[in-house]
């Protein structure tokens, strides 16, 4: 068996999860998610464990076996817990605001960037150089925040521009002077 998918997911009190026509729904206090399931997989729900078994050993089936199983646990902790990403903006008058349902940054270009926050996440600016982006969806948090930290690269001479909070910024050496021929 999958190392991953014979693993049981726990649902934590406050959590409670269905399953209808292949597709498994989770509801906790964050939310509602729902995913559908390939035939092939079998999901049990019972005593508060959910259990995946697969109809077979083939390659892609033993796949899939570990994705459904990743993507339901991951929809187990983001209706109970949530899932968040912080990312952090450098940069000399760069900035970062939360205009209603609109996040606005200023990154060094001629016009302020934009991006209307989508149903299900909730983003928060602490400070003007920080952003921290909050879901019950890892899916949905993660590309949020990538389309955020897509809007400014990080340039590898000064650092400026968006990055994660926990990603290391590399570094390139900078030209230096010549010294003088003789």
């Amino acid at each position: 068996m999958s190392r991953i998918g014979r693993k049981e997911i726990i649902v934590p009190a406050g959590v409670t999860a269905s399953m209808a026509n292949n597709v498994v729904t989770v509801k906790g206090p964050l939310g509602e998610l729902s995913q559908e399931v390939d035939k092939l997989i079998t999901v049990n729900i019972a005593d508060g464990k959910i259990s995946l078994t697969r109809a077979n050993d083939d390659n892609k089936v033993k796949a899939k076996h570990g994705l459904y199983r990743a993507l339901i646990a991951n929809m187990v902790k983001g209706v109970s817990e949530g899932f968040s990403k912080t990312l952090v903006i450098a940069g000399v008058g760069y900035k970062a605001a939360v205009k209603g349902d609109t996040l606005v940054l200023n990154l060094g270009y001629s016009h302020d960037v934009e991006f209307k926050i989508e149903q299900g996440l909730k983003v928060e600016c602490p400070t003007a150089l920080e952003i921290v982006v909050k879901g019950a969806n890892k899916e949905q948090v993660g590309q949020f925040a990538s389309n955020i930290r897509d809007a400014r690269r990080v340039e590898p001479y000064h650092g400026y521009g968006v990055h994660y909070a926990d990603e290391k910024v590399i570094r390139k050496v900078g030209k230096t002077a010549a010294k003088g021929k003789k």
